[in-house]
């Protein structure tokens, strides 16, 4: 079993910043992938950013430049650091972790950027 535990969501203004974390624990052996997606209301689940155990990391056109993603190996643990948030950042941001070829999905925390 693979737990993913997810803070640092919740209300910013337009141009405000926030720093999502998600811890993993459990069975982790082989950690490809670790990540962030987010969906909004009436829309996909898309892609934020995400970054592999060697330091590879792909941003969705819409954050590049506004966002940074990181990971601490040590501790499994990935960060999201997101600036100048705006109104159409608003969503639930879900943690992903690719272990061997098995995905696992955090629970979701909700952002809202609004004045």
């Amino acid at each position: 079993q693979v737990q993913l535990v997810e803070s640092g969501g919740g209300l910013v203004q337009p141009g405000g910043s926030l720093t999502l974390s998600c811890a993993a624990s459990g069975s982790i052996f082989r950690i490809t992938v670790m990540g962030w997606y987010r969906q909004a209301p009436g829309k996909q689940r898309e892609l934020v950013a995400a970054i592999t155990g060697s330091g590879t990391v792909n941003y969705a056109n819409s954050v590049k430049g506004r966002v940074t993603i990181s990971r601490d190996n040590a501790k499994n643990t990935v960060y999201l650091q997101m600036n100048s948030l705006q109104p159409e950042d608003t969503a639930v941001y879900y943690c992903h972790l690719k272990v061997g070829i098995v995905n696992y999905w955090g629970q979701g925390t909700q952002v809202t950027v609004s004045s």
